[in-house]
């Protein structure tokens, strides 16, 4: 029967349909998951990203999160490192969301496109978790951000390419390999490094954690 199937069907043609199926089983096993966490991924408390941003922020600090989504981040931000935090995301529902489960007076939730302007600084500290990759232009985003807040630190987080050996060879036979069909890119950590200088920024440290990487960039020193 094996023997059979090898002669029937092309290999190529098959893997391309188990592809197929791994991108839809990850995009769905994401939301089921969501619905078991009550509205939260239960990547928040299983991957510890949460605590990369918690300690490169300091108490008093003015941070900026760009793309907040639930705010649950943020929530945590201000309860562990005792900042002062702004979310600002084009989705109402969950501003709306965040609105209602997490309230201090050091946390604020605005509904905006940070990509439309009205966001002025200065802030201290820029956080990009998970955003870079739903951008087209993020060169031009990443500098405009710095010029108009004028950060100390950006803190960025974004998915890798070279994630799983999966991903490539979903390239090869045609297969689409984004995680979300709302990214328009996912790199290698050079690749990134590189957008990440383009914006005059400098890696000053990451770490490669979960299949992403994580960041902490600093304005570049002024060019001669």
């Amino acid at each position: 029967m094996k023997a059979l199937l090898k002669r029937v069907i092309p290999a190529a043609w098959l893997l391309r349909q188990l592809l197929r199926l791994d991108s839809w089983l990850y995009r769905t096993i994401s939301r089921v998951a969501v619905w078991h966490g009550g509205g939260l991924h239960p990547k928040h408390r299983l991957t510890g990203y949460h605590d990369f941003f918690v300690r490169n922020i300091r108490a008093g600090e003015r941070v900026l999160d760009i793309g907040c989504g639930n705010g649950v981040l943020d929530d945590q931000i201000v309860k562990a490192a005792g900042a002062r935090v702004r979310g600002v995301d084009r989705d109402r529902s969950a501003i709306a969301y965040a609105r209602r489960h997490y309230r201090d007076e050091r946390l604020t939730f605005v509904e905006g496109d940070a990509q439309d302007g009205g966001i002025e600084g200065p802030f201290d500290v820029v956080i990009l978790s998970n955003v870079l990759e739903h951008l087209d232009k993020r060169v031009d985003f990443l500098r405009s951000i710095r010029e108009r807040v004028r950060p100390d630190r950006v803190l960025i987080r974004v998915p890798l390419y070279d994630r799983d050996w999966r991903v490539p060879l979903k390239g090869e036979l045609g297969v689409d390999s984004l995680l979300d069909p709302t990214h328009f890119v996912e790199h290698t950590r050079e690749a990134w490094f590189a957008e990440v200088q383009g914006a005059d920024l400098r890696v000053r440290e990451f770490e490669v954690r979960w299949g992403e990487l994580w960041m902490v960039c600093v304005p570049a020193e002024p060019r001669s």
